[in-house]
């Protein structure tokens, strides 16, 4: 198979800037997607043999040495204090990943702060080379752990977020009928406390390998401490492990108290009602996670022991301190969420899930902190900081009640920068203040704002993002079972893709491009695009899950019926007509 042939990969890539990045996702999705069959289909051997040649192909290494050297962590060495930065480096970490001989280096401990920075987080940073073996045997590991991974887990997936989690919560517990009670389950030092055996005896990977990583041990202040148990937050393949150890929860709750999925409006009240008689469903984000109930006394004596005894067979334990029990109508936070059941006063109750007040407190605080740093930098530099910071915060609570959250918070903002300015200009009165920074935008509103000029002298006008201009917009919740490596979800894939498309500029513009390339006409049915509402359905000439890229050259824009009926015949393996055959090929 030419994919695995590494000499013809290397002969055909002399260096860094050589490598057909293309083709390496094209071959390596194409044996993802291989391995997450094998594992659907439950052949585990043939998911090993898959594993071995994916950890072994060029491309993949390739691959790994890219991401390494691309995210967030690429300047921040380790043990060894060894950045790559240069192409032939680069190049030549790839050429280095062999598993043969192979041993890892201890990590480099450092502490970051956690949320309220009172306390500290232990990370454990391996050093580059490690890194990069450690995401090539993410690649091989990830289409096993999609395809074994609980229904309702949501952190550390593909195609997954927080906001799918909270959907999640909001409706297992927004109707009457549900269950009003809450566990809200914290495990203590879930990274640091979990048992290498479990973990070498039960992930599917290269035993070998993950053995050497958990003996690695760390370093810190120049001495070297071993590590017995845990995987090092820090690492890129331990969100994986981690969400390996605590899969199987749900299928232990569906055991003892039947299913935990939501109710289907398909089925009868009344066979609904025995079918979830406990309520019990989970919720599960990385560590954290919830578990509902229809009193307190079942989610005390019946649902905590049991996740207690699941949990330390892996070597786990509950947070006694964190871990509550506590009614919807009193409220709790999960994800920065504050999700609350409000009585009202003709007798009714209304759920809504609203921003906490820790985490807008917080959010604040890093605002107030940006601005007082640069109390003496140019305005323009100023908003550049913060706009970034508004815009990322509102955009994950956009999901949720917060019009009245973010009003408050422009607000703050705004008194925020009211001093920062009154601070540079102390003997100017208010209006000159007002003049000189706050411009008017319409006939009320004042906006921070500045003109700026380009490089050819064009003026151009730069404005603080506000919070409240984000439109306020329902996620819909990821379809449980969907699995980005599994063929049978491809067309739901390209739907969910297109429907978040509609809702930013950069893919309602992408759209709009396709529409006029297509002279607004659907190639498969040959009638004209909707000009108002949804514009259609993205489909990928060449698949995905084939090496397909999200670009003009490989997508088309279909209606939602012609889409559905060409990936029906694409599963059928039927060839298609004239008027698609073409642009579909």
């Amino acid at each position: 198979m030419t994919m695995f042939n590494n000499n013809g990969a290397v002969s055909a890539a002399k260096n860094w800037q050589s490598i057909n990045w293309k083709r390496a996702n094209c071959e390596v999705i194409k044996l993802q997607v291989r391995i997450a069959k094998a594992t659907k289909q439950g052949r585990w051997n043939k998911v090993k043999s898959l594993q071995w040649l994916l950890t072994h192909s060029y491309y993949a290494k390739c691959l790994a040495v890219k991401r390494v050297v691309t995210n967030q962590g690429k300047r921040t060495p380790g043990v060894d204090g060894i950045v790559l930065k240069s192409a032939k480096e680069k190049y030549q970490m790839i050429l280095s990943l062999n598993r043969r001989n192979y041993k890892p280096q201890p990590l480099r401990r450092i502490y970051i702060p956690k949320a309220g920075g009172k306390k500290h987080r232990p990370l454990g940073i391996p050093t580059m080379k490690d890194r990069s073996m450690q995401a090539l045997h993410t690649l091989a590991l990830n289409p096993v752990a999609e395809t074994l991974a609980d229904r309702y887990s949501y952190g550390f997936r593909l195609k997954r977020s927080t906001a799918d989690a909270i959907e999640r919560i909001y409706g297992s517990i927004n109707r009457k009928a549900d269950p009003q009670w809450i566990l809200e389950g914290d495990i203590k030092g879930c990274f640091d406390n979990i048992s290498h055996e479990w973990l070498i005896e039960n992930v599917v990977t290269d035993k070998v390998i993950l053995r050497k990583w958990l003996k690695a041990g760390y370093v810190e202040k120049a001495e070297l401490f071993p590590t017995n148990d845990g995987t090092p937050q820090g690492g890129i393949i331990s969100p994986i492990l981690a969400n390996a150890v605590l899969d199987k929860l749900e299928l232990i709750l569906d055991k003892e108290f039947g299913s935990t999925a939501n109710r289907s409006s398909r089925v009868p009240f009344h066979a609904r009602k025995l079918v979830h008689s406990n309520g019990v469903k989970l919720c599960r984000y990385a560590d954290d996670f919830i578990v509902t109930g229809t009193s307190k006394t079942l989610l005390e004596e019946r649902v905590k022991p049991l996740i207690e005894s699941f949990l330390k067979i892996r070597g786990l334990e509950l947070s006694t301190e964190k871990t509550i029990i506590t009614h919807t109508t009193k409220g709790f936070n999960f994800l920065g969420q504050n999700v609350r059941r409000y009585l009202l006063r003709n007798g009714g109750s209304k759920l809504l899930i609203k921003p906490s007040k820790e985490n807008v407190r917080n959010f604040l605080k890093s605002i107030r902190s940006a601005i007082k740093e640069m109390s003496s930098d140019k305005q323009e530099l100023l908003i550049r900081r913060l706009n970034p910071m508004i815009t990322g915060w509102a955009n994950y609570h956009k999901h949720v009640v917060s019009t009245e959250t973010f009003k408050h918070v422009d607000y703050q903002i705004w008194i925020a920068l009211w001093k920062w300015a009154a601070r540079r200009h102390p003997n100017k009165n208010r209006h000159w203040i007002s003049a000189r920074y706050f411009h008017m935008n319409g006939d009320i509103n004042r906006d921070f704002s500045c003109i700026v000029y380009d490089d050819d002298s064009k003026a151009r006008n730069i404005v603080l993002a506000r919070a409240q201009n984000l439109k306020i917009r329902r996620h819909t919740v990821i379809h449980p079972k969907a699995n980005p490596f599994d063929k049978e979800y491809e067309a739901y894939y390209e739907n969910r893709k297109s429907e978040s498309m509609h809702h930013n500029k950069a893919g309602r513009d992408m759209l709009n491009r396709l529409r006029i390339t297509q002279k607004g006409v659907c190639p498969e049915c040959n009638e004209t695009l909707s000009v108002r509402g949804k514009k259609g359905v993205i489909h990928y000439r060449k698949s995905r899950l084939n090496g397909g890229q999200l670009n003009l050259q490989n997508l088309i824009l279909l209606h939602n019926t012609c889409h559905k009926h060409v990936m029906d015949r694409i599963t059928a393996n039927k060839l298609l007509p004239v008027s698609a055959k073409s642009a579909l090929t």
